[in-house]
């Protein structure tokens, strides 16, 4: 199939295809002696792997050390374990988002609680002093 089919089918632009081809993620492509380039049906398969393993959060470098020049020879126990660290990744970034996400809902509370009798830039100046008072005290124990 020529790039626009393949395109078309795969949902990916025909540059992104390319490019794929030129880092070497995508192999299986020959050249007509007009220059055109021809897919074989497996790159689609190969591109729907590539497409998945990005919205998953794998790099390129990643999603190229995993996958196996032909997909039907997969390193069972390099795939479990590089899934494996994924879902790992996923957690500890999960966990430091929880935490800056109530830091600043803790935020939000201060900024709320301005008094009635300040304004916006002496309520800043206050709820900023308050934190550097609490990082302190963090530091400190």
């Amino acid at each position: 199939m020529k790039i626009g089919e393949l395109a078309a089918r795969s949902g990916l632009t025909q540059s992104r295809i390319r490019f794929y081809e030129r880092i070497g993620l995508l192999t299986a492509v020959d050249r007509r002696s007009n220059g055109y380039r021809v897919y074989p049906s497996q790159a689609l398969a190969v591109l729907e792997v590539i497409a998945t393993a990005q919205a998953a959060g794998f790099s390129l470098d990643e999603i190229r050390t995993l996958m196996p020049g032909d997909l039907e020879h997969w390193d069972h126990d390099a795939l479990m374990k590089t899934l494996r660290g994924k879902v790992a990744d996923i957690g500890r970034l999960m966990e430091r988002l929880a935490r800056t996400k109530a830091r600043l809902e803790g935020l939000i509370v201060e900024i709320e609680a301005r008094p009635d009798d300040i304004d916006c830039a002496a309520n800043a100046r206050r709820v900023i002093s308050s934190l550097f008072e609490s990082e302190r005290a963090k530091a400190a124990s």
